[in-house]
């Protein structure tokens, strides 16, 4: 049995380079993956769909990609370094691309498939010009040679999976985290060409690389400091009002938008969206949070538990009651409840409900939190996002109402908003249906909200009878909700009646599903 000889220590050095490098390149690579998802996650709410398209076209770009640097093998220092470069300025500049699309062109889907493409094609020329380069430096057998390879690049798209959610979205955001993956891409490339391989460079390989680093440089410098500018004025694009807050949280796009004043009513128009989705208007809001509120609070309702609404309105409806003990409030995003505590006009329009001491906010996953609550709720209501979302569909399965009917005290009653049961039938009858599975007796209901439409609701409490749809006697007055209305809410016209669809469960979301098909013309 023959042993490897060791390598010269002079040759040590270069090697580590290399493998440096090919550690780096992984790493923006796969954070060049994750901005794609990321941004078609909060731009079309799909996030398993922009998932598989972006891993799926990137990964077959990949192979295409490793194919056509064969070619490249005998240049392989000029065209690794030319290959950074041109990765580095795609991937810089991608989510500020994508987002041009989206806003101003309507090409999102086309510019998404075609920049994922064009940078795995370009990641996949990476491994075969840096395994030429590797073995320049010291032949030794394919199987070690793949072996190092291969180690480095796997620990570097751990560290590039790491430092995207938890260190560049926090501190620089999308635009301009991908702008700081990019230049770091480009100087690794050219660190490692420029001294390891230099003398393989020859005057034109030089000049040009120096060419379009100065390019790539300026390109990169400008989108830094226009960026700020840039997504303020494409987010503006996308809304019909002046945007008057605007920002990133961990989990979602929070936007407020305010109009002028529309004839007909007294006050501006108070909007504030989520990913993209309206989640009310100031102009039409309570006739939602009426009909949302007061009946499912006709009994007990001592402690009320409240999964959602971190914008305070439902929480300003519970708190006319005075003999509610307690309201707990469990919203996923602390930034939410925030802008509903500072920002004035939405203040106002809370009767600053936060501010409130029998108000308890927990900022947890209503799923998660469910799972470890041991208190009982006289009444719970279920405000939360529509289930176009992965994340959110597992809010209307048979698994979480589960949840939700082992937190209800004896005489409880659950409320869920439930859609429009006009513009998504299929969504609004699996809701109802994912909670007779998980043993609730329901009573569906609906209203007009202008902003929204024929929006519904369904009242439901364990059994086999459901609680009667009814104002409380002692409900405060109300601005649109009345008996006469509530009774005509639980009637359905012939054409929107109650169709047979089957319950959502998590390993089968079919509200997803549903959601997704019917609310795309929309």
């Amino acid at each position: 049995m023959t042993t490897e000889t060791p390598a010269p220590p002079t040759r040590r050095p270069a090697r580590a380079a290399v493998l440096a490098a090919v550690f780096v390149c992984a790493a923006c690579g796969l954070v060049y993956e994750l901005a794609l998802v990321a941004l078609g996650s909060y731009l079309i709410g799909d996030t398993v769909g922009q998932a598989s398209i972006v891993l799926g076209v990137m990964v077959f770009a990949m192979g295409v990609g490793a194919l056509a640097a064969k070619p490249l093998q005998p240049r392989a220092a000029a065209a690794f370094a030319a290959i950074e470069l041109a990765l580095a300025l795609l991937g810089g500049l991608s989510v500020l691309g994508l987002y041009a699309a989206f806003a101003w062109l309507d090409l999102y889907g086309p510019a998404l498939v075609g920049t994922a493409f064009l940078l795995g094609l370009l990641i996949g020329a990476e491994i075969p010009l840096l395994m030429v380069l590797l073995q320049r430096i010291r032949e030794q057998a394919a199987g070690s040679a793949v072996a190092d390879l291969f180690a480095a690049d796997y620990v570097g798209a751990l560290l590039g999976g790491l430092a995207f959610p938890f260190l560049l979205l926090p501190v620089f955001g999308q635009l301009k985290g991908a702008i700081v993956v990019g230049a770091v891409n480009a100087v690794a490339g050219l660190a490692l060409v420029c001294t390891v391989f230099r003398r393989e460079l020859g005057r034109r390989s030089r000049v040009a690389l120096g060419a379009g680093a100065v390019v790539v440089a300026l390109c990169l410098g400008y989108a830094w400091l226009t960026a700020h500018d840039f997504e303020v004025t494409a987010r503006q694009q996308l809304y019909r009002d002046p945007v008057v807050h605007a920002e990133r949280s961990r989990y979602q796009e929070i936007v407020l938008t305010r109009s002028v004043r529309e004839v007909g009513h007294a006050d501006t128009d108070l909007r504030l969206y989520l990913n993209g989705d309206l989640q009310f208007s100031s102009v039409d809001e309570y006739r939602y949070h009426e009909a949302l509120v007061h009946p499912v609070l006709n009994g007990a309702r001592g402690e009320v538990l409240v999964l959602g609404a971190g914008d305070g309105l439902a929480v300003r409806e519970l708190l006319r009651y005075p003999d509610i003990r307690r309201i707990t409030v469990v919203d996923l995003d602390p930034a939410v409840v925030v802008l509903a505590r500072t920002e004035p006009q939405l203040r106002r329009l809370n009767g600053d409900a936060f501010a409130d001491p029998r108000v308890r906010v927990v900022h947890a996953d209503a799923f998660g939190w469910l799972r470890g609550n041991t208190a009982r709720f006289d009444a719970i209501v279920a405000d939360l996002p529509d289930p176009d979302e992965t994340a959110t569909a597992k809010l209307y399965t048979v698994e979480f109402y589960t949840l939700v009917r082992a937190a209800l005290a004896d005489g409880g009653r659950l409320v869920v908003q439930s859609g429009s049961p006009y513009f998504a039938p299929r969504s609004y009858w699996s809701i109802e249906a994912s909670l007779r599975a998980a043993g609730f007796a329901t009573l569906p209901y609906h209203v007009d909200v202008p902003s929204f439409g024929d929006w519904g609701f369904v009242l439901a409490g364990p059994g086999a009878v459901p609680p009667a749809l009814a104002l409380p006697a002692d409900a405060p007055r109300l601005r649109f909700l009345d008996e006469p209305t509530l009774r005509a809410a639980a009637t359905f016209p012939a054409d929107r009646g109650r169709i047979t669809v089957p319950a959502s469960t998590l390993l089968q979301p079919r509200v997803l599903e549903y959601a997704r098909a019917e609310w795309r013309g929309y």
